[in-house]
């Protein structure tokens, strides 16, 4: 069993004991010290609640809401919902703050708390550090009797946030209805497969073949939608002539899409062309963490626009689009965050840029893709001992390579002429993450191969 309590919240298995897993007495700490850090200066006592289809979602829901009503706290439960909807819920609701329950792409036996503030965005390391330090302490009270908090249930956000996608500008609902698009999705039996179909037809899309689109959390394979799980999703493209597939995680936060080739047209390109699209419109410039493709820069600098890249963690991204003024950021993990909307990873808000571009463009998902800068990645790891100075190790690296251009803001990325690497310590295991990215498969693999090899001559 497993519990991890971090930045993007307190993650773990269901089960065990508590400390070692996500246990009832976890979820209650941990809820009750946020809920109480987030009531202390707010004029507001509600808090969001949703959550995504896992099996524990009902059974931690139940923990989270009656433990908040505990401190005062008057709950606004969305119910089966997804992580942008709760983002927009939070200030359309004037909360304090919210809670997402879901543990994104992890496996079925995974839940979580995801944490948000008043703006509905993710807390900062230091306000997470604050609700992790309240929650092994217990240095807080419950309510009494006469003060407690309310719970109102509320199933109206489905709506709110389709109608929020719809009234973005660059949306064309016209143009996506003429295209007459025909299309499948694979929601892994979560709260997708309510809100996705829900947007498409509201889009005006006619033709849409659902596959694992029951939110009855049975996940039908690996939920993290990546080309190895998704064969389900190709043969049902193939199979139906669509035009395309839609493919999201449990939360609804990541979002791929499948040509009509049945071939993944790559989850790094998600936000590469929902950013070609949007820099086509509104000039300005982009945001990608440090281990996404660099064909996000190309697109940026081929409209005209400067690129910037963060330290990986959605909240990193967020603080440098904000700083930057960016128009579109994200993760090359399928993440599209657009300011006009919000400042959170949206699938909603990626499918219905990306279906008006589309549109607009009446090109086939294949050739689109072609035309855009052809990168690949690869994704390896060294597993190092426990006693080793993995900081000084990078170090290291980077005086090794002190002509290139270097970047230390998360990790050591070495950016070359046609390549790049980025060296990256886990902050919970002994390894090193390698990401690497070359303009063909073999390229991205030889600098990865080159960069582990040096590591273990700097070893020995």
């Amino acid at each position: 069993m497993t519990l991890i309590k971090s930045i993007s919240g307190i993650r773990g298995t269901i089960g065990g004991k508590a400390g070692d897993g996500l246990t009832p007495i976890d979820i209650v700490k941990f809820t009750a010290a946020f809920g109480k850090i987030l009531l202390k200066d707010a004029a507001s006592t509600k808090i969001v609640v949703g959550r995504d289809a896992r099996i524990s979602g009902e059974m931690v829901s139940n923990l989270v809401i009656g433990t908040l009503q505990s401190i005062g706290a008057d709950v606004i439960n969305l119910g089966l919902s997804t992580t942008p909807t709760v983002e927009l819920a939070v200030p359309m609701e004037g909360a304090a703050g919210g809670i997402i329950l879901t543990a994104s792409h992890n496996p079925g036996q995974w839940n979580a708390l995801k944490l948000l503030n008043s703006q509905g965005e993710f807390i900062s390391d230091l306000e997470g550090k604050e609700v992790l330090a309240l929650g092994e302490s217990l240095a807080f009270d419950f309510a009494e009797v006469g003060k407690l908090g309310k719970e109102y249930k509320d199933n109206s956000y489905l709506q709110k946030h389709i109608d929020a996608v719809l009234a973005l500008p660059l949306v064309d609902k016209e143009a996506i209805r003429k295209a007459n698009f025909k299309i499948a999705v694979d929601a892994v039996n979560s709260s997708g497969g309510i809100f996705i179909p829900a947007l498409l037809e509201q889009l005006g899309v006619k033709t849409i073949y659902p596959i694992h689109c029951e939110a009855n959390g049975e996940f039908p394979h690996n939920p993290e939608p990546l080309k190895e799980h998704l064969t389900d999703l190709s043969a049902a493209v193939v199979s139906n002539a669509a035009d395309l597939g839609i493919a999201v995680d449990p939360d609804v936060d990541r979002l791929v899409f499948m040509m009509e080739d049945g071939d993944l047209f790559g989850e790094e390109y998600t936000l590469v062309a929902v950013a070609d699209y949007i820099l086509a419109n509104t000039k300005g410039n982009t945001v990608s963490n440090l281990s996404s493709t660099r064909a996000l820069r190309d697109v940026t600098i081929a409209h005209g626009g400067t690129y910037y890249a963060a330290a990986v963690g959605e909240v990193n991204v967020v603080t440098k689009m904000k700083e930057v003024n960016a128009v579109i950021g994200g993760e090359g993990n399928g993440g599209v965050i657009y300011p006009d909307s919000h400042y959170g990873r949206d699938a909603l808000v990626g499918v219905a840029l990306f279906l008006s571009h589309l549109a607009k463009l009446g090109k086939k998902v294949s050739t689109y893709r072609a035309e855009l800068p052809q990168y690949f990645m690869s994704k390896n790891k060294i597993t190092l001992t426990p006693t080793l100075d993995i900081d000084d190790l990078l170090v290291k690296m980077q005086e090794k390579y002190k002509d290139e251009k270097c970047t230390t803001i998360d990790g050591l990325k070495i950016d070359f002429e046609k390549e790049w690497v980025h060296l990256r310590k886990s902050n919970t295991e002994p390894i090193i993450r390698i990401y690497s990215e070359g303009p063909t498969p073999e390229a991205a693999e030889a600098i990865a191969k080159r960069m582990m090899n040096e590591i273990e001559e700097i070893i020995k």
